[in-house]
């Protein structure tokens, strides 16, 4: 009989710890994970440069083949449900070796289809099986990086989804132009490959699964304690199935983080359908004119991530200039939310009412800009926060919730935009979202105000609450976000 290894997680000190890896090697395993997602991410928007072959190729109605767009991401809208359990049984680093090739493989098949019904059926196994590298790279990010600075490397691995989505366009028009849609699907088939190839070498970064390889590879029988993701069929349907339905009654943070992310995200995916329509009826732009339009979402993605960044060391700094006890308060960290919840709504006014043949078309491209600024500033202060607000296991079912209700409205959204600016114009299309938005832009506010009173009352809070910041094992990262 093997002997028993005493130690079934990783000691502060310990050199496998994540947390101790040189930098290089966080560096490289960091990039590996964010290459992953922007990979994902690319290959959903690079479609839409090809969206009106299509529709005339397979003879289908806009809606039709705006579906192939969003199915894509009804397939992703799964990942958080079943990637956790996964990812607690082997690890996260096979997850995204194993599900890459297997999403490439469906890009290809959608790119050689000969049916509409043959490109929907691999436009969704392509997001069923990319979901999971959007889901891993949270998880990934807080087991190699201090949990002082969530807001940081939250900033840094949600700008990968944004500049993927804003490239996939871009890139796409002058494919689909001069080589047609199918082309789309075989760039994003080469840049998955690459990145695949570039990150075989990455690291395990899971702190139970660590000492799960290293026991294997000595020999050495481990027992650790039960997965918080729950063990049997029916504790895993609990934790990430019932408990999220049931917080989004029971707990006002988790319904309000999830009604906010929900509109936001819902909107967010629309402009990949909006912008062409709009720019190319009203100002003439061609595929690849409109494809160009989205830089203006990547400068604002990054500048978004910039200012995260420096809002949240500014924080810290402050904070600890003044010798102030414990970690600093977990409300902190929704003030870039405050900024983007204002400027969200002004930016879908922006947009709706300055495109028009009478206004130079640089003033609704600046609207995404701001509309994108905002989005990922709200994301990237509500995610984090919802990450340590509760106990593990009530962080994971709030994921969950928060981020499969939202990925299935951004793929509602895309499919109804198109009637909506037929019937009621661009201008009163995106200011009925804009007048939704300015009744939501209330919900960050209400967290930020009163967040720590429902999170001391919540029957999810953590044994020990440190100035507003949870007990939560640093690397211990859950995943079930996207």
């Amino acid at each position: 009989m093997p002997s028993q290894v005493l130690s079934h997680s990783l000691a502060p000190d310990d050199e496998a710890n994540p947390m101790n890896w040189p930098f290089h090697r966080k560096i490289y395993t960091s990039a590996c994970a964010w290459l992953f997602s922007f990979s994902v991410a690319f290959s959903l928007t690079t479609y839409t440069a090809g969206l009106q072959q299509v529709i005339a190729e397979f003879h289908v109605s806009m809606t039709v083949g705006v579906l192939a767009f969003t199915i894509y991401l009804m397939g992703i809208a799964f990942a958080p449900i079943y990637t956790p359990h996964v990812a607690e049984r082997v690890g996260r680093s096979y997850i995204y070796l194993i599900t890459i090739p297997i999403n490439l493989l469906f890009i290809l098949g959608a790119s050689r289809s000969q049916t509409i019904g043959g490109l929907l059926v691999c436009r969704f196994f392509a997001g069923f099986f990319g979901g999971p590298s959007l889901v891993l790279i949270e998880g990934t990010f807080a087991d190699i990086w201090s949990a002082e600075t969530t807001n940081t490397y939250y900033a840094f691995l949600g700008a990968s989804s944004y500049i993927g989505a804003g490239l996939g366009p871009l890139i796409g028009g002058f494919v689909a132009t001069n080589k047609g849609w199918r082309w789309t699907g075989y760039v994003s088939l080469m840049i998955g490959l690459g990145v695949w190839l570039f990150g075989i070498g990455m690291s395990e970064t899971y702190q139970r699964e660590i000492p799960r390889r290293r026991a294997r590879k000595n020999g050495v029988k481990l027992q650790q304690p039960a997965a918080q993701s729950g063990v049997t069929l029916s504790q895993m349907f609990t934790i990430t199935v019932i408990h999220p339905i049931t917080q989004l009654i029971t707990e006002p943070i988790v319904l309000l983080s999830t009604l906010y992310l929900l509109f936001n995200w819902g909107v967010l995916f629309q402009w990949f359908i909006t912008v062409p329509i709009v720019l190319g009826g009203n100002y003439n732009f061609s595929v690849e004119r409109s494809g160009v339009a989205f830089v203006s979402a990547i400068i604002g993605s990054i500048c978004a991530a910039l200012t995260s960044i420096a809002i949240e060391q500014f924080l810290y700094r402050r904070h600890k200039s003044h010798s102030m006890s414990g970690p600093m308060p977990l409300e902190y960290r929704l003030i870039p939310a405050l900024i983007g919840s204002l400027l969200l709504p002004a930016s879908l006014f922006w947009a709706g009412w300055s495109a028009k043949p009478t206004v130079h078309y640089i003033a609704p491209i600046t609207a995404t800009a701001v509309y994108a600024y905002a989005s990922l500033l709200t994301l990237i202060s509500i995610v984090p926060y919802l990450f340590d607000a509760f106990r593990p296991d009530g962080t994971l079912s709030a994921l969950t919730i928060a981020a499969v209700m939202r990925i299935l409205l951004a793929a509602s959204i895309p499919l109804c935009i198109v009637p909506m600016v037929m019937k009621l114009t661009g201008a009163w299309a995106l200011s009925t979202f804009g007048f939704i938005g300015s009744a939501f832009a209330t919900m960050p506010f209400a967290l930020f105000f009163f967040g720590e009173k429902w999170r001391m009352n919540s029957k999810y809070a953590p044994e020990m609450m440190m100035g507003g910041e949870s007990s939560k094992m640093v690397g211990q990262g859950e995943d079930g976000d996207v």
